[in-house]
């Protein structure tokens, strides 16, 4: 299926999402927003696709909101931003953090705004070397949205995360890694197949134990450390009764590699 504002490609069990506004820095209007949703929901449910990639075309990854796409008429009455958020961006950042499947952001440039967050919102995230991520809504009289607030003092603590996001400071790739915001980063030439082999390689691997994982470290931080254990039972338990599971073993008993099928 053609779409207007992203580029979909499927291959070896990988589905590759990749916004497509680079004069706009891949903001986001709603017609893209419709467009991701789409492809994603339809990957959610594809046993055939079992790691997603999202990226951007062009010089950045993703400048957030379009902000010509919400024309603030100084005349007017004030907008209500909350209906956007609701709308569209808190359901793609729920999407990304319950997708039963790995899912990879590869940043190839600026990452501000809601396009920070939403590589937040993605599991493992690999930045190009030039790339660089804003905590932007300062600037603007904003808040950070689309999860920013929950993600970035988890990921880098509430020190920083609050010089980020008052300060609204471009934060490198290379700084991103050392902070433990982001997973690696890639020479620019190199992301593209860096972040290949990675997606092929959690799609071989058993992505429903993976779903498990996700869903484990997701609500590890709002447990306590009882609730926390009790979830580990009942979910290794899951796992257990998977197929994936039985292949594990049996490949490991007879010494060749598992064929896993995510199930």
């Amino acid at each position: 299926m053609d779409y207007q504002h992203i580029l979909v490609k499927e291959h070896n069990e990988v589905g590759y999402l990749t916004l497509n506004r680079p004069k706009q820095l891949n903001s986001f209007n709603v017609a893209m927003h419709q467009e991701v949703a789409e492809v994603l929901k339809n990957w959610t449910v594809n046993p055939d696709i079992r790691c997603v990639v999202i990226s951007g075309a062009g010089r950045g990854f993703c400048a957030g909101q379009d902000l010509s796409d919400r024309v603030v008429d100084p005349d007017a009455a004030a907008p209500d931003l909350g209906v956007s958020i609701e709308k569209f961006y808190n359901p793609l950042i729920k999407t990304l953090v319950n997708m039963p499947k790995p899912v990879i952001c590869a940043v190839n440039g600026v990452a501000a705004g809601a396009g920070a967050n939403i590589a937040l919102a993605c599991d493992l995230v690999i930045a190009a070397k030039s790339a660089s991520f804003i905590q932007a809504f300062c600037r603007l009289g904003l808040v950070p949205d689309s999860g920013g607030t929950w993600f970035l003092p988890r990921a880098v603590g509430h020190a920083r995360a609050m010089g980020l996001a008052l300060l609204g400071d471009k934060l490198s790739a290379e700084d991103a890694k050392q902070l433990g915001m982001i997973w690696d980063v890639a020479e620019d030439a190199e992301l593209q197949d860096q972040v290949t082999a990675l997606a092929e390689r959690l799609a071989k691997q058993p992505t429903f134990g993976l779903s498990l994982i996700k869903k484990a470290i997701h609500q590890s931080s709002h447990n306590t450390f009882e609730e926390q254990l009790i979830l580990e039972r009942d979910l290794q338990r899951i796992a257990g009764r998977s197929d994936d599971y039985r292949e594990g073993v049996q490949a490991f008993m007879q010494k060749r590699e598992p064929n896993y099928t995510g199930c």
